[in-house]
């Protein structure tokens, strides 16, 4: 119970309470800059460690309102088990009878009436409900490190049968109450629901109490347990345990690693030149994220707050701009009218910090990690929405010349170059075989833009690189210009566009997908990007899902990147997370636009070009009764097809998209294996398909042999389609089906040319001079006597994701 808790703290030592003997930890303690933290979580009591003890408030309330001192505390811990106290913790009182009997309790000792309602709401209302700002430091500084945080309380209802837990919540990730559960400390069985819910052993937990019974039963558990009588030295020796500092806790920020440390008498001397002596004081530092490439810093010298970023001697990602060409970049903008933050100085010299860096002032404000925006109203999501879109609009209309930044980039083809570079990446970090990847890989090239515009592109543009104004919809500042070049701008906007296409669970990018846009208030895709075109007075780019593919391929690359370091053991995945299955589903994502690009340039050739030109083959005796076969146009003019030329695989028949489903998977194995080490192997399964295949024919061959007996003239007919002049150039393999002397026989065309198809067994929309065609379709013609008019529809099947391609074909 709440009160008897509370008055039974080591706060009443002053009344002659003796003070406990703290519990001993079990185990050794490893700090983290002596390798990694063993501890996951930090679990807190909420009184006397996040709360202030009572005992200050209960003195001044008996002082003020003429009790006795000391009623409160004696009446608290007086009456063993069947004290009102301990009932009410049991359940066994409601609140009402619990202010009844502990009124009475009081009124017993001090022999006056005692006000116990005005006292508890008097605790209430004042100090109990203040946080101790150095424990919601702490806190923060747990969470910042990756750890989780708990709190743990044996708190009350109030008469409203709320509980009272006068907390920021949102500051942990589990808060587990008494009053909920019905389990009060030292139950064991608290602890380990606590354990439970915190996703953790108790070996990697710590537990601060004030009350040595509490703490007892949590390390008989395995629990590191920390006991707090006075709050600095709880938290000194919960930061010997943990390894990291639990002051000076800066948003967005982190305690530097071991392995990323700076000089800092270096950088203070450094400092004293450059701020001309303006600022002094202790230096204190904090890191920024997690890159490689670059190193953020958080520097807090005197009164100067300030953000320092140099380069990393160990590069494993793509290098972008080095230090003095961002920072050239961000001094060139700022003076543009673009905001974002200023810059103070450039150091080259690498006897100084070991590698080039610069230094710009801290931009404080408002940064939004959910693009879902929790927590805001309709209207505030989309003007925050709204005003990223203008700042981006604000970058690419930036002159060039005048901000002097013609240099800044290669002219031309920065989609080519992309392509390239983050191809050779994926190559080099490649830990597995993504077909999505192989094929997107083929199909890029082929369907390069073929104009660019050239403005100054960000690179990384998206919701938590803004810092916005805490109080209204403005940009502040944008930040992560590593990868900022000269380059084509739609490919900022399409790179911003990603989070609509992924899912809100995504660790590395939260998204939108599947959330109510209309309820949220934020703009869907469409809306957004016609924000911008509008800006810009433009219209929208007809090879739109291009540049999403590209932009979802490029994010592919950058997360089998972090797989590939993950493996190495240079960075470690958030629990839950796993790189590897997020690379594989964003490469299918920037798949899926591919085929939209493929079905938008099909759908965009001319209706007027012939696509079917009719062709007969015949089949007699040669000089040496030998077959000879010949393939020759059909006399008859072309026709146009009655049907739709392209149809997804939902709007077939239902027995057509059984045989789309089965063909798909089929060509997955197929492609899977022969991509693999084992690909000179005969698989099983299409071994299998081959017996399969083989009794087919047989009853095939019997109906044939009927049809024969039928027949009176050995002719056979059969009609591909042909694309004209964008297709590669094809060949048509005839294969007899045994001795049917020609009458039945199955074509089937392949491309000879493979630039379209962008892996064996896998099919692909290519594009050669403006136009795009299936890559790997197959088409089986079975020809018909002239006395049965046995009749088949021709069925192409292009197998690949949604929305997947099929091609009719007219009877006959």
């Amino acid at each position: 119970m709440y009160l008897r808790r509370v008055f039974r703290a080591s706060c009443w030592q002053g009344a002659g309470i003796p003070r406990p003997a703290p519990c001993a930890a079990p185990g050794s303690v490893r700090g983290r800059r002596s390798g990694l933290c063993p501890y996951k979580a930090v679990i807190f009591d909420v009184n006397g460690v996040l709360l202030p003890a009572p005992y200050k408030v209960a003195a001044d309330w008996e002082v003020q309102n003429c009790i006795p001192a000391g009623t409160i505390q004696k009446a608290v811990l007086a009456g063993g088990e069947n004290s009102p106290s301990l009932k009410y913790t049991r359940g066994e009182l409601t609140t009402v009878e619990f202010l009844q009997e502990f009124g009475q309790q009081c009124f017993e000792i001090a022999n006056v009436s005692v006000p116990v309602d005005s006292f508890l709401l008097n605790l209430i209302r004042n100090e109990m409900i203040k946080q101790l700002p150095i424990m919601a430091e702490a806190v923060q500084c747990i969470r910042a490190e990756g750890l989780k945080a708990a709190v743990l309380s044996n708190n009350f209802c109030l008469l409203n049968e709320e509980s009272f837990l006068p907390l920021d919540r949102k500051q942990f990730d589990v808060i587990v109450e008494s009053c909920r559960t019905g389990i009060f400390k030292p139950d064991p069985r608290i602890y380990k629901l606590c354990l439970e819910r915190l996703g953790v052993q108790p070996q990697e937990s710590i537990f601060l109490d004030d009350i040595s019974q509490n703490l007892k039963a949590a390390a008989q558990l395995g629990i590191k347990t920390v006991k707090v009588d006075d709050t600095e030295v709880a938290l000194k020796e919960l930061e010997t345990s943990l390894g990291f500092p639990l002051q000076g806790f800066v948003p967005y920020t982190c305690s530097v690693r071991p392995t990323m440390g700076i000089p800092k008498d270096r950088l203070q001397k450094y400092l004293e030149n450059v701020l001309s002596g303006q600022a002094t004081g202790p230096l204190m530092l904090r890191q920024f994220g997690h890159g490689e490439s670059t190193r953020t810093y958080y520097v807090k010298f005197g009164d100067s707050s300030l953000v320092l970023k140099k380069e990393s001697s160990n590069r494993l990602l793509p290098a972008g701009p080095a230090v003095a060409k961002e920072y050239r970049v961000l001094k060139a903008l700022s003076e543009a009218g673009v905001p974002v933050p200023t810059v103070l100085a450039l150091c080259e010299d690498r006897s100084t910090l070991g590698t080039p860096f610069f230094l710009m002032e801290h931009c404080a404000g408002q940064v939004y990690r959910d693009v879902s925006l929790p927590g805001l109203q309709p209207s505030q999501r989309r003007a925050i929405y709204a005003a990223m879109s203008q700042v981006l609009s604000r970058i690419h209309s930036v002159d060039l010349r005048a901000a002097k930044l013609e240099d800044y980039g290669e002219h031309g083809n920065y989609i080519q170059q992309q392509v390239q570079t983050w191809t050779k990446q994926y190559r080099a970090m490649e830990t597995h075989v993504i077909p999505a990847m192989e094929r997107l890989i083929e199909w890029l090239p082929l369907h390069f833009p073929e104009s660019q515009r050239m403005t100054v592109v960000h690179g990384d543009f998206r919701l938590d690189n803004l810092i916005f104004h805490p109080e209204r919809p403005e940009v502040l500042a944008v930040l992560g210009w590593k990868l900022s070049t000269l380059g084509d701008p739609i490919s900022d906007v399409a790179n911003n566009c990603m989070a609509y296409f992924l899912p809100p669970h995504f660790d590395t990018l939260r998204g939108l997908r599947k959330c109510d846009l209309g309820r949220l208030g934020i703009p869907t895709a469409e809306e957004y990007s016609q924000m911008y075109w509008d800006r810009m007075g433009v219209e929208r780019p007809e090879n739109w899902n291009f540049y999403m593919a590209f932009a979802f391929f490029r994010l592919a690359v950058m997360l089998q990147g972090l797989h590939r370091r993950s493996l190495t053991g240079h960075a470690r995945p958030a629990p839950g997370e796993s790189c590897r299955e997020h690379a594989e589903f964003v490469a299918d994502l920037a798949w899926d636009f591919a085929i939209k690009e493929g079905f938008r340039v099909f759908n965009s050739l001319p209706a007027t070009k012939p696509f079917i030109r009719p062709y007969s083959t015949w089949a007699r005796l040669g000089p040496l009764l030998t077959r000879s076969y010949v393939t020759q146009p059909h006399p008859r003019a072309a026709h146009a097809p009655k049907v739709p030329l392209i149809v997804p695989p939902t709007s077939l028949l239902g027995t057509a998209q059984g045989l789309y489903c089965k063909l798909e998977r089929a060509m997955d194995v197929q492609w899977g294996h022969q991509i693999s080490r084992h690909r000179w192997t005969p698989h099983s399964l299409l071994e299998k398909s081959k017996v399969t295949v083989q009794s087919w024919l047989g009853s095939v061959t019997a109906l044939v042999s009927w049809a024969r007996a039928r027949a009176s003239l050995p002719h056979a007919s059969w009609h591909c389609r042909d694309r004209g002049s964008f297709l590669p150039t094809w060949t048509a393999a005839v294969t007899p089906l045994g001795e049917l002397q020609g009458r039945r026989q199955t074509c089937t065309l392949v491309p000879k040319a493979a630039r379209l198809c962008s892996s064996p067994g896998r099919s692909s929309l290519g594009e050669r001079s403006g136009a795009q065609v299936p890559s790997r379709a197959s088409v089986v013609c079975l020809a018909h006597a002239q006395d049965t008019q046995l009749r088949t529809q021709q069925l192409a099947v292009v197998p690949g994701k949604e929305p997947g391609l099929a091609i009719r074909g007219s009877q006959h």
